[in-house]
């Protein structure tokens, strides 16, 4: 099966765009030795999304898209994606 995402262009000096589905749900738990994300597929998908936008060409290190607790997530503490300069 493929599906298609579409994924907002970077473009220099605009800054990231981080899009969402309708009707998204995550939810971030945090035990001892295990961080579990759970959502239904509108926040799967935009997690997608949002992953992709930050692998995009160009997008410098440190660039990240911050998850708040009961905003974004259902959690008590906030998600934080950052892009690294590994490859």
């Amino acid at each position: 099966m493929d599906r298609v995402i579409d994924v907002p262009e970077y473009r220099v000096g605009e800054g990231l765009h981080f899009t969402w589905d309708d009707d998204f749900e995550i939810e971030l738990t945090v035990g001892s030795a295990e961080v579990v994300i759970k959502a239904n597929s509108a926040g799967l998908t935009s997690l997608a999304r949002h992953l992709l936008t930050l692998a995009q060409q160009g997008v410098h290190e440190g660039s990240h898209i911050h998850l708040t607790a009961d905003q974004e997530i259902e959690s008590e503490i906030d998600l934080i994606i950052e892009r690294m300069e590994k490859d």
